[in-house]
């Protein structure tokens, strides 16, 4: 069984498998299958990796084991803090960025939440960070309240500053530059003899030039994680695919099917699950500043909504949701900040998700959300809350088909708080089953493309079970080391 605790893949319903964190020790213990028919078994060799994420909604660490023999990963442990609990930034600390709800962030105050949920997760999971953690990702979702892309890049380094004072040793942050750097227990799994980390994640190698959208490693991340994800079911979800992140604001891509490496030709961006956190802050539920829609959500609630009530609430929130391509000569999109003119040179088309302008008719939603709880009650707002994000998909595909970008043969994957819960994977997969090749829906795709990631920078590919690559296709390795001997 896999790690994730919701997976689900295309058929007449989504299919949903449940399973249990793992044990690293029992992991361990495990053998795979004989090497040769009537032979020896040998132990599996696992890939301990930590993702650690402060989003706009939550904060995460979320430890991995990955079986480096056929690429399926475990969970460990996922501890999770909600964002809004981080202490204030004190009089003398610079405040960097906030949150898409305003929490104001500073570089200590980012730090020390990191260094406790770091802390948290390793106990609870019984790793040691010395000698069961490999590597560590950093990552976040929080790029809408920033001034500029670039400063995304200064809540990196308070991520990074956050895993130093829990302990983790600078080298299991930073790829490994030979074999010889890395645990002797993983260097028959490298191929760094062989090929270099080159920039491109799992056959993907990112827009050319001057960064577009602050939340462009986001994007990168989830298209990574759900390839990841994809391999505990039936879909081949590889180049060509299209990837879509619901978490507080959107993330995610379309990626074409150039080979070795395929480019990303389109990136989404700005508003996802705030929409419906607006709206739960609409009724007296949730704290009005800091509610989310995770504090309403109740799956036995939902399925007692009325459909016909949830699917016209809908329509009167999409009223105020503006999606479309985003045109050049703007900064900031869904309050996320962007370079529409950067994201045109490196032929990348930017498609947005805002409310009303940068977010300023989110007021709004709270009325309806209001409105709608003390009329249809809470079940029907939940169920609106599945058309609203169900809608907010067909939009933005549907311009991305009308832009040309999307290639025939794709395979969608979805992840993200306010993509896979309630009834929203049977309501998108009635609109994508006749469009994409496959559909897959997969948890915490952010923190999977983190687990791949430390795999694509310290060249661990599984040539047998390759998660790169096109659909139908056999490893790329041969062409990624002609490709990277010809640019020498």
């Amino acid at each position: 069984m896999s790690f994730l605790d919701n997976l689900f893949h295309r058929g007449p319903k989504p299919i949903i498998a449940h399973s249990q964190p793992k044990d690293l020790d029992m992991l361990k213990a495990s053998t795979n299958r004989p090497q040769d028919p009537g032979f020896k078994t040998h132990q599996d060799v696992y890939f301990v990796t930590a993702s650690v994420e402060l989003g706009n909604t939550t904060t995460k660490c979320i430890l991995t084991a990955t079986n480096l023999n056929n690429s399926h990963c475990y969970l460990l442990n996922k501890t999770v803090k909600m964002t809004r609990d981080i202490r204030p930034p004190k009089p003398n600390e610079e405040v960097f960025g906030k949150t898409v709800w305003g929490i104001e962030l500073s570089k200590e105050a980012v730090a020390e939440m990191i260094k406790d949920t770091v802390l948290e997760s390793l106990k609870k999971a019984n790793v040691d960070k010395d000698k069961d953690l490999d590597f560590v990702v950093r990552s976040t979702g929080v790029t809408a309240g920033f001034a500029t892309a670039e400063e995304a890049g200064k809540l990196v380094i308070a991520l990074a500053d956050g895993c130093l004072d829990a302990g983790i040793p600078p080298r299991k942050m930073s790829p490994a530059m030979s074999p010889q750097q890395l645990p002797e227990r993983l260097r028959k799994y490298t191929l760094l003899d062989h090929v270099t980390f080159d920039g491109a994640v799992v056959s993907v190698v990112p827009p050319k030039g001057k960064q577009a959208t602050a939340n462009e490693m986001e994007g990168e991340l989830v298209t990574a994680g759900i390839k990841l994800g994809a391999k505990w079911t039936d879909v081949d979800y590889r180049n060509p695919c299209v990837s879509l992140d619901f978490g507080s604001t959107l993330a995610g891509r379309v990626v074409n099917d150039n080979r070795p490496y395929a480019n990303t030709v389109g990136n989404f961006l700005g508003l996802a699950g705030v929409v419906s956190d607006s709206l739960a802050r609409g009724t007296d539920k949730v704290d009005k500043n800091n509610g989310a829609a995770l504090d309403l959500y109740n799956p036995k609630l939902n399925k007692k909504g009325d459909k016909k009530k949830a699917q016209a609430n809908a329509q009167k929130v999409h009223k105020y949701i503006d999606i479309r391509k985003v045109p050049l000569g703007v900064t900031r999109f869904g309050t996320v900040p962007i370079d529409p003119e950067a994201a045109e040179a490196a032929g990348t088309t930017l498609i947005g998700c805002d409310v009303g302008e940068n977010g300023d008719k989110l007021p709004d939603l709270m009325d309806i959300g209001n409105e709608i709880y003390e009329n249809d009650g809470l079940p029907t707002l939940l169920a609106t809350m599945d058309y609203v994000s169900a809608n907010i998909v067909y939009r933005a595909l549907d311009v991305a088909f009308d832009e040309n970008i999307i290639i025939e043969g794709s395979v969608l994957g979805i992840t993200g708080r306010a993509g896979i819960t309630g009834r929203k994977p049977e309501l998108i997969l009635e609109y994508s089953q006749d469009k994409f090749n496959d559909t897959v829906f997969v948890e915490d795709g952010l923190a999977l493309g983190s687990a791949i990631m430390a795999r694509c920078m310290n060249s661990m590919g599984t040539q047998n079970n390759p998660i790169g690559g096109h659909q139908g296709g056999k490893c790329i390795l041969g062409k990624r080391m002609k490709l990277q001997n010809k640019n020498r």
